[in-house]
């Protein structure tokens, strides 16, 4: 008796041990840290996709609680009991009716939020939302912020610089491949494509020092997963002032090893692909780095902009970014750029602020 006690014991401890470990996944699903959640809401057109969201928790959870009750309901009113088999029933038209109803109605349910929703969000933007373009690249982000006749007053790289409460339309474009521009708190995605100009319109409500995080959500070559930005939202007036600072020429390198690294910049391949305002460096096929130093990272949001990142960087780009179109510029790479040399112009690009 006492072995099949144990048996009995051993064999429910078993069963229980999927319980657990759902329970102990679940648990650590919970404490994970997700820096681009879309249940953070930080714009208006995220809060209305939420409302449709809402209607499905609601119904799901109702749904997922009758099944359960049922299904253990009619485990135990139709079992097999000692004297009396357990009922068998086939067939009965007035419930099939009932439950194919019923996830019409669900549906129906669903549909009427969410075109509700995407009406919303579908509205032209009001007459004085800022303008700028998002253009996609392989593989980083360029911003251009627009004035009223729609000619180009600022343009920066990978870093995206928003003022809080303001409407904002983005006209979504691709130089290449098909890419997407999505920001999980702020809005949700929308593909930028070759020929076809889309377009985004919200308002990012809350401001904060940490950017959101922002990446290309569309498979779109080798380094797709390191096509990044950063969306900064910023009180009006810290962003008029950020604007100010963007807007002005760059200005000549202090110190020795930045003078050199200005030097050597200005007689390098570089010039030929990027623009720093105020020298002659007027590149049009990679970044802007009129003010490269005052972004808080480089390679479309893969690396900390510091010194020795950028050196790495310039050396050879493959290494951090697979597929990177940057051609290597150390010498131990196939270029012609001592590691003293690369350090100078690491030095230059970081004074650009």
């Amino acid at each position: 008796m006492r072995a099949t006690r144990l048996g009995l014991t051993s064999l429910r401890g078993r069963r229980l041990l999927p319980l657990l470990a759902l329970v102990l996944l679940v648990a650590l699903l919970v404490a994970c840290d997700a820096p681009q959640s879309t249940t953070e809401i930080a714009g208006n057109n995220n809060d209305k996709l939420w409302e449709p969201y809402r209607v499905v928790l609601v119904l799901a959870a109702i749904v997922f609680v009758l099944v359960l009750v049922l299904t253990l309901g009619f485990s135990i009113w139709f079992r097999e009991r000692p004297g009396r088999p357990a009922r068998q029933i086939h067939g009965n038209t007035r419930l099939e009716v009932i439950w194919t109803l019923i996830p019409v109605a669900i549906v129906a349910m669903i549909a009427i939020p969410t075109f509700d929703a995407l009406f919303k969000i579908d509205k032209d933007p009001p007459a004085d939302a800022m303008k700028i373009e998002a253009i996609g690249h392989q593989w980083w982000f360029e911003f251009r912020y627009l004035d009223d006749k729609g000619e180009t007053v600022l343009t920066t790289a990978n870093e995206l610089h928003l003022p809080e409460g303001k409407p904002v339309t983005i006209a979504l474009r691709s130089v290449d491949v098909i890419h997407s521009f999505w920001v999980p708190a702020i809005s949700g995605k929308v593909d930028m494509i070759p020929g076809h100009d889309n377009n985004i319109s919200f308002t990012a409500t809350k401001a904060r020092p940490e950017p959101y995080l922002g990446q290309c959500a569309e498979l779109c070559g080798l380094s797709h997963a390191n096509m990044r930005f950063r969306v900064f939202v910023q009180a009006p007036a810290d962003f008029d002032n950020w604007m100010s600072d963007q807007k002005k020429d760059s200005t000549s390198a202090t110190g020795d090893l930045a003078s050199e690294g200005e030097q050597l910049f200005a007689q390098s391949a570089c010039i030929g692909c990027h623009t720093v305002r105020g020298t002659s460096a007027q590149g049009k096929v990679g970044p802007d780095l009129t003010h490269v130093g005052s972004r808080t990272t480089v390679a479309a949001g893969t690396l900390e902009n510091n010194a020795q990142n950028l050196a790495r960087w310039i050396r050879n780009s493959a290494d951090v970014k697979p597929g990177s179109k940057m051609p290597p510029q150390g010498a131990s790479a196939g270029g012609t750029l001592t590691d003293d040399q690369i350090a100078a112009i690491a030095a230059y690009l970081l004074s650009l602020r």
